[in-house]
């Protein structure tokens, strides 16, 4: 339980309000829709402290008929007194200047997310108004700003028994590019809070017209439901995940982990709720003891023969679903992104928290510890065959054009940041694509059909393909754990496939080999959807492309009565001048950047969609059939 003490004396100013709103992506990232939610996230981060210091139980997120925000909780309230050294309430100070907080200190908060200090007063300057309460100490407290500037200062409105806090903001129109919230991504990512701060319940509404839904997130088994809930559509090699907890130092380590039948790895790691996608020290800890705490017990008893190779970190990570999160007083994050935490002590706390753990675990329930092994000896057996088929698609060199795939059509840039690659579908709309194309820096890989689901197969398979094959080599920079990302050959690597069912699932399939086994493209921003136009609308010599409904509608009454509507299917349709003209030109072209928001619900979701289970495949065809925009009749 933390200090319970938490006043105005708590509130430390560290250097006052920048400018914002003059530069919202050094605090937000983008101002984009990355960007907008991420206010949301700041917002909930703060009552989320308050549940990690033992203080609040209930969180309700709401997005307003009219587009703004409302988050409460039942904390303790952002104080209200006068802070003794600006002598203004304490509240004020925090909503409307930066780096002005309580976590500071380390005595109301021991541990905390956010933006230390920063987070309230960034989306304070962002939106066109926040509206703040709070209730403390048998009082109701509110205060208003507008973009950014206090307008009504803090006063009484009320008395109450209950304690919390309020903030109520709408986003400014002048700063984001686009204000409509996404409910599922809100959602989402208040689940996996949920399972990470088990017993706190968190409601989500959303009550826009036509939207209107309500979500109940709460997790009494904290990421054990977390692991269940990414594995739902997997078959599980033991019954429960495995759950290991410890403190050392101020430290809290929780990991939840369970076996599976799939033949990738899904880790997912978080310190203090961030998600720290590119993991870090804790993901290094927690590694080393499930490599050599496997090897141990396996040896110990007999199911690994003391003359064999050790299982390698690969082979007891296959078929791995698990969650790391730490609890750190003071996290130290490589880059402005939190993606990854650096404090080098956390390594050793999580390896001998890790092991430690899991070999008592191990020793108390011997047939779970089989299964997990038995199943790390399967990967081990596939590893040989695997690593021979591997060979075949290592580069020597990425500047080498010798060991090039032979349908690929290179440039001549060679320079990869400058150098894009076009995954197309089928030779014809190949033979167009390499005619259309500039070649000064444009590569066409043609690939016949559909490629191999890397989702139901061990990595030895996906390397037979010829066609993977084919990709691996062009891209240059190996796959799986040999992937280097400094080795890829084109930093634009653009799927263009036909605007059909089949050139949907082929799309797909290769979005699931990159995110199986060359994640780090995806995660670089390498990897991208061409967006090739749906009609061609002519009348006599003109010619207008429509890229959705809306644009053909507009098309046609530009061009009047008697406008010839072309639907294109396939990319072979277009003589490759129009192709280079919608969909390759820089100029003119419009490309979707692939990129992970949730994690965790991606993997979740591939393995849904890509995976053996059928029923769970069917149940979302029949959740999700009404909003279909394109289907091939």
């Amino acid at each position: 339980m933390e200090d319970s003490n938490y006043g105005a004396d708590q509130i430390q100013v560290l250097e006052g309000m920048q400018a914002i709103r003059k530069r919202p992506g050094m605090y937000i990232g983008s101002t984009d829709s990355r960007g907008l939610h991420h206010l949301v996230y700041e917002v909930v981060d703060n009552s989320i402290d308050e549940v990690m210091a033992g203080f609040c139980t209930r969180i309700d997120v709401t997005i307003n008929a009219d587009g703004s925000v409302t988050v409460s909780d039942d904390g303790r309230g952002i104080p209200t007194g006068i802070h003794e050294k600006s002598g203004r309430p304490a509240v004020e100070l925090v909503v409307t200047t930066l780096h002005a907080g309580g976590k500071f200190d380390r005595k109301s908060y021991k541990v905390s997310g956010g933006l230390h200090g920063v987070g309230l007063s960034v989306v304070n300057a962002l939106s066109q108004y926040l509206e703040t309460t709070v209730k403390r100490e048998g009082r109701i407290h509110a205060m208003r700003c507008e973009r950014g500037v206090l307008v009504e200062p803090l006063k009484v409105i009320g008395e109450t028994s209950e304690t919390g806090t309020q903030q109520h903001f709408r986003p400014d129109g002048e700063i984001f590019e686009d204000l409509d919230f996404d409910a599922d991504t809100i959602a989402h990512h208040l689940q996996d809070l949920a399972y990470l701060n088990k017993g706190v319940r968190i409601t989500f509404r959303d009550l826009r017209a036509g939207r209107e839904r309500e979500d109940v997130f709460h997790a009494e088994g904290g990421i054990v439901e977390f692991v269940e809930h990414l594995n739902k559509n997997k078959a599980a090699m033991h019954e429960r995940p495995i759950y290991l907890a410890c403190e050392r130092d101020d430290v809290v380590v929780e990991v939840a982990m369970q076996y599976t039948d799939a033949f990738s790895e899904s880790v997912f790691t978080y310190v203090n709720n961030i998600n720290t996608l590119e993991g870090g020290t804790h993901l290094m800890g927690f590694r080393s003891a499930l490599t050599r705490s496997i090897n141990e017990y396996a040896k110990k008893n007999k199911l690994l023969k003391d003359s064999d190779e050790n299982l390698s970190g690969d082979d007891v990570r296959e078929g791995l679903t698990a969650i790391i999160s730490v609890k750190i007083p003071e996290p130290q994050f490589e880059g402005q992104t939190k993606t990854k935490l650096g404090n080098s002590e956390i390594k050793g706390i999580v390896d001998s928290c890790v092991y430690e753990r899991f070999n008592q675990f191990m020793d108390e329930n011997p047939r779970v510890a089989e299964a997990c092994i038995r199943r790390s000896i399967l990967a081990y057996q596939a590893r040989e065959a695997a690593r021979k088929a591997r060979e075949l698609t290592r580069r020597k060199g990425f500047l080498e054009g010798g060991g090039l795939p032979g349908k690929l059509a290179d440039c001549q840039e060679k320079d990869p940041s400058r150098s894009e690659l076009f995954i197309v579908e089928g030779d014809s709309a190949g033979g167009s694509a390499k005619q259309g194309r500039n070649r000064a820096f444009q590569a066409i890989l043609p690939l016949r059909g559909k490629i191999l689901n890397v989702e139901k197969s061990r990595l030895d398979k996906i390397l037979k393909n010829q066609e993977i094959r084919n990709l691996i080599t062009a891209i240059g920079a190996g796959v799986g754990q040999d992937f280097d990302i400094a080795k890829v050959r084109y930093h634009k690597i653009v799927i263009m496939t036909d605007a059909d069912v089949d050139g949907a699932h082929i799309s797909t399939l290769m979005l699931t080999l990159f995110f199986r086994y060359m994640r780090p493209l995806i995660d670089s921003g390498y990897v991208y959807l061409a967006m090739p136009p749906l009609y061609k609308v002519s009348r006599g010599n003109k010619e207008i492309y429509a890229y959705n409904e809306k644009e053909r509608a507009a098309a046609v009454e530009t061009l009047g009565k008697g406008a010839n509507i072309q639907r294109y299917k396939g990319l072979g349709e277009m003589n490759p001048h129009q192709l280079w003209e919608t969909t390759m030109d820089p100029a003119q072209r419009t490309l979707l950047l692939v990129a992970v928001e949730d994690a965790a619900e991606a993997d979740r979701t591939f393995d849904m969609l890509m995976g053996a289970e059928v029923p769970p495949r069917r149940r979302f065809i029949q959740t999700h059939a009404r909003e279909v925009r394109n289907l091939d009749i």
